[in-house]
């Protein structure tokens, strides 16, 4: 399935979804029962007798999925399928792929830079960048337990936020600097030893957006991880509230509730979920704690 459509413009959507079993003389009478079994599936029963010129492109789309699988092939290989169609086409379109995935049964590989798409449509995800193939996983292994920063940076709208940090150990307690704010791990994370070799060495630390609150019961679930941040930008998303924050010249967001009153120019305390924090060698931009 190609991203631009790739359909015959002199062509009925009828030939079009037909052409792959013209081609190879498949029976009349079968090509027929199959091209009304694919429309029927696609929802383009109507649309048999019209041109690609008179489609919009969601039925484009649908009619280059129809040429596709009506070989019924064991796989299917998709070229971002989606990406010349607006943003409320795309979110009905990616509803409707799921729901023809799940009546083939077959095998889809799905190339996108959607990382929306590749989240709610895969079963297993292969991060690359630049080629190389960095993490193959679970969507929800992706996101909880990223392999490097840039799977990490990768994974996740709005991203990680990624700070500067110094890794010390106070007694058995890991903790991590954030330029004069000192910030505990959890024993239970760090018991393997595998940051003993780091302590006093720099460190990048992400936190999810989600992760960072400013709400009261967060803030006492959270005594030991306080930040002060400057609020840069608040914008109002509907169900919540994202905060472009400032804290000692680095740049944060924080997906908050909707009933935050921190406003532009505010001095806001966040808090971080401390189980929710990762550490990145900042020289291999490996992970060391998810």
């Amino acid at each position: 399935v190609f991203q631009s459509y790739a359909l015959y413009p002199q062509m009925n959507i009828y030939d079009n979804i037909a052409f792959s079993l013209q081609v190879r003389k498949v029976p009349k009478k079968e090509i027929d029962k199959k091209v009304h079994h694919v429309a029927e599936l696609l929802g383009l029963e109507n649309l048999l007798k019209q041109r690609p010129k008179n489609l919009s492109g969601g039925q484009r789309q649908r009619v280059a999925i129809g040429n596709a699988i009506i070989r019924e092939p064991k796989v299917l290989l998709m070229d971002e399928p989606l990406s010349n169609l607006d943003a409320k086409l795309r979110t009905q379109m990616r509803v409707e792929l799921a729901g023809i995935h799940k009546a083939l049964g077959n095998t889809i590989i799905y190339v996108t830079h959607d990382q929306t798409e590749a989240m709610t449509l895969g079963d297993r995800i292969v991060v690359m960048n630049q080629g190389a193939v960095q993490q193959a996983d679970t969507p929800q292994n992706l996101y909880d337990y990223p392999c490097n920063i840039f799977v990490a940076g990768f994974i996740g709208s709005p991203q990680m936020n990624f700070l500067d940090g110094t890794l010390q150990k106070n007694g058995d307690t890991y903790v991590v600097d954030l330029d004069g704010t000192v910030i505990p791990l959890p024993q239970e994370k760090t018991a393997d030893g595998k940051l003993a070799a780091y302590v006093g060495k720099s460190l990048k630390v992400g936190i999810r957006p989600e992760d960072m609150k400013d709400d009261e019961e967060f803030l006492e679930k959270h005594p030991s991880s306080h930040i002060d941040t400057e609020v840069e930008v608040s914008e109002l998303m509907g169900a919540e509230i994202y905060l472009y924050l400032t804290y000692k010249g680095q740049n944060l967001m924080a997906r908050v509730a909707p009933t935050s009153k921190s406003r532009r120019g505010d001095k806001v305390t966040m808090a971080m979920d401390t189980h929710k924090i990762h550490l990145f060698d900042p020289e291999t931009e490996l992970t060391l704690l998810n």
